[in-house]
């Protein structure tokens, strides 16, 4: 038995724990710079479709509604604190994303009343609202946390059982498109061959979509019969590239700014390397100007640095990207965004050096190994970046435009919360 634990409006949610005013309010979440809505609360959804541009919001709207910056770091560690909770309850849980998790249910004889009580336990500690979804699969359990969350009179939690026919109900009016997995690529072609809807899909010849689609696809199929295909170690595989950009909050020309950003992309990638176990054989730096821009001149270079061996040190691999932006750079442009991406990465204890490759010196290997692991514990336990390669400058044109921000409550000491008596 598997189920899908998943923070409702989770970023809203957020905000209203320490600003009980926004509760009832409707409530957006705006992307980097303030762009975009990526999250919503109930309230706002009637009004502001999601990936809506802030700037296109109308005014009469506008007057109604909280429009808020993303808070990452408050999110981050509100999603600590309530997965920290789960995994005391049930100890088989594997983080899916941000606010969302899986777990298995094995153990509990009265699944339906171990996950409300856990529901109640998570609202009471944090402050925020969850629900549950419970089946025999993955892909069910997420099925089944959609009616968690739609319908009030399961107070949170659901179980979705394959001998009612409120499964086959469920599946009738579920278009194959909301489906766990099924991507809109193949969706819109499930849907020209008349494959609309999940029972539809559940019904189709596994064996045959699997070698038209993807094995992925046959086991979706499966799952909706019933018959668990997707393994906890399966969802999270190691990512081949890695890629960390961002968008400016203002164009700039200089190219210390753009070293400096650089510098914390290059750190965060060889953070990212280091979390999978994985080791990078070379470094791709890009620079973009503003492609809205019509009056500026447009300039979209990007560079590849070899690694002299494959690593994960930060040091190194700051040293081969700043040597690429400093290649690449030109005078002339305005620069908008940034990137740094990890290329030809491998596992950490399978690589293969060249024969006329350069081989580290164990000690110094060994070195640098502690180094990092002393680096990333201590970012782990103190917040990100408390210690980092080189400074930072808060007013840089590369910071993220951020005017809507609210207090991060639980990670910056002079924006704890005050209480007034």
């Amino acid at each position: 038995m598997y189920g899908l634990i998943d923070c409702n409006n989770f970023y809203a949610s957020c905000e209203r724990v320490f600003n009980p005013k926004l509760e009832g309010k409707a409530i957006g979440i705006l992307s980097n710079n303030d762009g975009c809505v990526i999250a919503r609360s109930n309230e706002l959804k009637p009004f502001v479709p999601m990936a809506m541009p802030a700037f296109k919001i109308p005014p009469h709207i506008k007057k109604k509604i909280t429009l808020l910056s993303s808070n990452y770091e408050l999110y981050g560690d509100m999603s600590q604190r309530v997965f920290s909770i789960v995994q005391d309850y049930i100890y088989d849980t594997e983080l899916y994303s941000i606010d969302e998790a899986f777990l298995r249910l094995q153990y509990q004889q009265n699944p339906i009343e171990y996950c409300r009580s856990l529901r109640i336990i998570i609202r009471k500690c944090t402050g925020i609202p969850v629900s549950i979804g419970i089946a025999p699969t993955r892909t069910l359990a997420k099925i089944a946390n959609h009616l968690a969350k739609k319908n009030p009179e399961h107070h949170g939690v659901y179980r979705l059982q394959l001998d009612n026919t409120v499964f086959e109900t469920t599946l009738k009016q579920l278009p194959v498109s909301e489906i766990w997995g099924v991507g809109r690529k193949i969706s819109a072609k499930l849907t020209n061959m008349g494959i609309q809807t999940a029972w539809q899909l559940k019904n189709c010849n596994a064996n045959l979509l699997g070698k038209q689609f993807s094995v992925v696809l046959e086991r979706t199929i499966l799952e909706l019969r019933g018959t668990p295909c997707i393994e906890l170690e399966g969802i999270h595989t190691p990512k081949k590239n890695i890629m960390t950009s961002r968008s400016f909050g203002k164009t700039t020309n200089d190219l210390n700014d753009l070293q400096e950003a650089i510098r914390l992309h290059a750190s965060k990638g060889a953070e990212k390397l280091r979390a999978q176990h994985s080791l990078a054989q070379a470094v791709l730096v890009f620079l973009k100007t503003n492609r809205f821009g019509e009056q500026q001149s447009q300039y979209h270079p990007s560079i590849v640095i070899p690694l002299l061996y494959p690593t994960n040190d930060t040091r190194d691999i700051i040293k081969a990207a700043q040597n690429g932006v400093y290649q690449i750079f030109k005078e002339n442009y305005f620069y908008q965004k940034a990137g740094v991406m990890m290329l030809d990465v491998i596992n950490q204890d399978k690589r293969q050096l060249n024969f006329f490759s350069p081989i580290e010196d164990e000690e110094v290997k060994k070195h640098s190994n502690r180094l990092m692991q002393t680096l990333d514990t201590i970012n782990k336990k103190m917040g990100s970046n408390t210690i980092s390669f080189g400074g930072t400058n808060a007013n840089a044109p590369w910071n993220l435009k951020r005017d809507l921000l609210s207090q991060r409550y639980t990670t910056k000491w002079n924006e704890l919360p005050v209480v007034k008596a």
